[in-house]
């Protein structure tokens, strides 16, 4: 496997988070929690809710919630393993923000996402537009257990 891999998540119910540890200690990752300065209430994440923080972050392409922190020494990682949940039938907009954040010249992109109802879907790709530079990108995949067979057989395949 590849050395100096970065797993970055954002997780709203914590099935994401224990995806990304899984996918950290199976590869020998360092592991980064993608939180918001302000984070998500239940109500935040009422998808039914049209007026809801999720809703209307999602219904405006250009919205970029805060983070609360960020990577130290980006430079030293050679992959970045991100993962996600699937809303709206793609990343959450913080996962752009998390992107735009960041210089990934001469790094590898590895997407993964969890999701209740649909598929990677364009989920991946969509993420491409908010990288510039020499980037490789690996093509994403849906991860909904932090089954470590599983996760070492992808791995395997991606690295």
């Amino acid at each position: 496997m590849a050395k100096n891999i970065l797993v970055a998540v954002f997780s709203a119910s914590g099935v994401t988070k224990r995806v990304g540890e899984e996918i950290a200690r199976t590869c020998g990752g360092d592991f980064f929690e993608i939180v918001p300065k302000d984070k998500y209430t239940s109500q935040d994440l009422d998808w039914t809710n049209k007026k809801s923080r999720s809703s209307v972050e999602m219904n405006d392409p250009s919205a970029r919630p805060m983070l609360a922190d960020g990577v130290e020494n980006m430079d030293s990682y050679d992959t970045v393993i991100i993962g996600f949940p699937i809303w709206w039938g793609i990343a959450p907009r913080i996962i752009e923000t998390f992107l735009e954040s960041y210089d990934f010249k001469g790094k590898k992109i590895i997407p993964f996402c969890t999701s209740g109802g649909s598929g990677v879907g364009r989920s991946d790709t969509a993420l491409h537009k908010n990288v510039s530079g020499d980037v490789q990108w690996a093509k994403g995949i849906q991860i909904n257990r932090p089954n470590e067979k599983d996760i070492r057989n992808w791995l395997e395949r991606v690295m």
